[in-house]
């Protein structure tokens, strides 16, 4: 017989026909099925899912028997829930499900009992299994005994075999199993079958208790529910927590796409943790590794961004200038567009403090799209914090290098090696020799650590080192790495960092809105000039945050504050100022010339003055100078006693009096040989007595025959005389080439002479003595 009727999804619960039970609804769906059968029949299909956890049940999710219910009761709960007494009427099989919204509406065969002639099979099994329920009864002690009168007064086959079912604690699929069974001779049997399977476990659980009461006397009773449980898993065949330990550790190595190498080595170190036993300390270790193992991004990648346009306009709003490195990383992205498969380049931004090395980094993996991982190596003097520890402790584990991989979640994040210049090593082994491998694009695909002990590939990983110089980088380190140069800002860079950067930011990291400060231009040039003196933009970064909190205050005191800072009032914020601005020499003086020096901070001039003195004919040296410093000074004066007849020294001066050269700033340690020919300029000066002209400053290197040889850092130097108020430098005619690196504005406002010989310095600098 075929009819429509609601359908209720059953969680966890299977209704037999005769048996009456409360149900629990609360799904809406569920609601509106109980209130459409209320409204017709009071007769409801209900089904059991398969799984209990799924909240939207689709047709592949229910059982096709079933059993049509009535409703007996209704009971609103708290919530919104119902709570629903139903009486199973007789089983049903669902032929097709009509509709899914506002309730479930099936189209159902219904099967209604038969009348069974009790014949003698039929007899025997109602027997048997009224036998086996009263010894079930007796052994389980969960039953109340009544139940069992009740049910040896059933006389239909049909109905004692539901009942029976429905008193004993089955799974859903054995409990679905009896339900399907439409036969009473098949469902009596299969009944009989699954009582039997039941006593023999409860005859088990007699033993197992039986057993374990006999070690009660020695043991707590911890230790008992222990062995119980034990004794339970090793009568059942079920797995413990071990087994169920191995099993979700293999399911995550199948999963996890580990290269062939890596995968045999999971298996390997699993069959060894399967067969330790679980107090063993090695065991934690082995757990570990493969927590390590499986954690790693082995084939996680992100896709690059290749955009172009948009990887410009991203370096633009995040960065001021710096056009090298943000046409290195444009041209990476390039050759990325037409060849996929390149490997990651190593960049070494190399500059002074406060450039924004570091934060350049971070716009990379921005512009890219990728992962930003940040490891700072200032410091580190341990060979394992790169390679890892060996596998032979419990605190064992990967090097920094592994672990931000895992930070990253990818293999090809953009990887920040800062302060690579600031390592350090001791017997524990040299952390630039370890970071040979991992940074050199040839090697890095098969980048093994000692915790790993198997290959990771680093090759697609965008490596990034920064560094204040290359100085105290290893050479086979350096050579691995495509050195960027990031000089300091001129002024107007500074200028223009400060408004569209620092002051934005610092206005809205000390809770101000534009309406209670501004900061004019003039304020701004008087800040770089007299309180700052860097080559970066830290300090004034700083000095604006000074300016900052004190408006701050005055906020607080009165919201309605507005603050105008001018370079007349920033005194008022900041105190006197730190810095003189132009500290070159106003007039031409004898025995004092102007010289430019690198610093790791940016250029800086450098006044060496020198002085005569009755005596012998020594040279003194004061200023805290470097050895290479001291070999300029007697280089050039021994140029200069050589050329005494040219420049007219007197052979008094030469044999009777004896040379001091100074160079202020004594605390400050001095080195390098570019200094060699203002030394000279200064000590002809002095021997000659011949003023210096003060509006020309000089950088470069003397030999003994006089010869101008080039250096380093000559935007730096140019900058810092800039600086200083001086629009006139003689430099070495090799380093001509480096003027294109000086900025354009700075460029239009100076005059340099390139010099190749001495003679050519001291006719530019030196005047007559009036």
């Amino acid at each position: 017989m075929n009819r429509e009727i609601p359908m209720l999804p059953l969680r966890g619960v299977l209704v037999f026909p005769y048996t009456v039970i409360h149900l629990d609804v609360g799904r809406k769906k569920s609601i509106n099925a109980i209130e459409e059968a209320m409204l017709n029949s009071k007769e409801i299909f209900l089904a059991t899912q398969k799984e209990a956890q799924t909240d939207e049940p689709e047709q592949d999710d229910i059982y096709r028997m079933g059993t049509v219910a009535e409703i007996r009761q209704i009971l609103k709960m708290p919530g919104g829930t119902m709570r629903v007494l139903v009486e199973g009427l007789h089983r049903a099989r669902v032929e097709e499900y009509q509709s899914f919204d506002p309730y479930i509406m099936v189209n159902v065969t219904e099967y209604r009992e038969e009348e069974w002639g009790k014949n003698a099979e039929i007899e025997a099994l109602m027997r048997t299994l009224v036998s086996q329920f009263e010894q079930y009864v007796r052994m389980s002690k969960k039953i109340p005994p009544e139940t069992v009168v009740s049910v040896v007064a059933i006389e239909e086959p049909g109905r004692l075999a539901d009942v029976i079912a429905s008193h004993l604690s089955l799974r859903i699929q054995e409990k679905q199993q009896i339900l399907e069974a439409l036969e009473v001779r098949q469902r009596l049997n299969t009944l009989c079958e699954i009582l039997a399977k039941e006593m023999e476990v409860l005859e088990l659980e007699r033993k197992i208790n039986i057993r374990v009461r006999k070690q009660m006397e020695k043991t707590q009773k911890e230790y008992y529910l222990r062995e119980q449980m034990k004794a339970i898993q090793k009568e059942l065949g079920d797995k413990d927590e071990r087994a169920a330990e191995v099993e979700e550790l293999k399911e995550r190595i199948l999963k996890s796409k580990l290269p062939q190498e890596a995968h045999e080595k999971a298996f390997k170190e699993l069959e060894r943790l399967e067969k330790m036993p679980p107090m063993v300390a090695e065991a934690v270790v082995v757990r570990n590794y493969l927590d390590w193992l499986l954690s790693l991004p082995w084939s996680v990648e992100t896709r690059d961004r290749l955009d172009l346009k948009m990887a410009e306009q991203i370096l633009e709003e995040d960065h001021y200038g710096l056009e090298k490195p943000k046409e290195r990383i444009l041209e990476y992205l390039a050759i990325r567009k037409l060849a996929k498969k390149m490997k990651g380049p190593i960049l070494c931004l190399v500059g002074p403090p406060g450039v924004g090395k570091t934060s350049l980094g971070k716009s990379v993996a921005r512009s890219l799209n990728r992962k930003f991982v940040r490891m700072s190596l200032g410091g580190i003097r341990d060979e394992a914090e790169i390679r890892g520890h060996r596998r032979t402790y419990v605190g064992s584990m990967p090097g920094r290098v592994l672990q931000g991989m895992k930070q990253a979640g990818s293999r090809n994040p953009v990887f920040l090696l800062d302060e690579i210049d600031k390592m350090t090593m001791d017997f524990r082994g040299d952390p630039a020799s370890a970071l040979l491998e991992v940074l050199d694009p040839e090697q890095n695909s098969t980048f093994s650590d000692h915790y790993l002990e198997t290959a990771f590939d680093l090759s697609k990983v965008m490596f990034i080192t920064t560094a204040n110089s290359t100085y105290n980088i290893p050479k086979p380190l350096l050579d691995r790495m495509e050195v960027i140069e990031i000089s300091g800002y001129t002024e107007e860079d500074k200028v223009h960092i400060a408004i569209d950067y620092l002051i934005p930011k610092q206005v809205k990291e000390h809770g101000l809105k534009e309406h209670h400060i501004s900061l004019s231009e003039g304020a701004i040039r008087k800040i770089i000039r007299e309180y700052t003196r860097e080559a970066g933009v830290r300090n004034l970064e700083r000095q604006i945050a000074s300016v900052c909190r004190k408006v701050a205050r005055q906020v607080v005191d009165d919201p309605k504050t507005y603050v105008n800072v001018t370079a007349s009032n920033v005194t008022k914020f900041l105190g006197p100022e730190k810095y003189r601005y132009g500290i070159a020499e106003k007039e031409n003086q004898v025995g004092v010339a102007t010289g430019l020096a690198w610093t790791e901070s940016g250029g800086d001039i450098l006044s060496i003055e020198v002085a005569l003195l009755k005596g012998k004919g020594h040279l003194t040296l004061t200023g805290k100078l470097g050895e290479v410093m001291k070999e300029s000074a007697q280089t050039a004066l021994t140029f200069v006693r050589s050329k005494a007849d040219e420049l007219g020294i007197d052979e008094e001066v030469r044999q009777n009096y004896d040379v001091h050269l100074h160079v202020p700033e004594g605390a400050i340690p001095k080195d390098g040989p570019s200094a060699g020919i203002t030394i000279a300029t200064a000590l002809a000066s002095a021997m000659s007595n011949r003023s210096v002209r003060s509006d020309i400053a000089m950088t470069g290197e003397v030999t003994l025959r006089g010869r101008v040889l080039p250096i380093g850092g000559l935007k730096e130097k140019v900058l810092a005389a800039h600086r200083a108020g001086i629009y006139r430098v003689i430099l070495p005619a090799d380093n001509a080439k480096d003027l294109s690196e000086i900025p354009a504005n700075v460029k239009r406002k100076m005059s340099f002479i390139t010099v190749s010989h001495m003679d050519e310095v001291l006719k530019e600098t030196l005047t007559t003595t009036e």
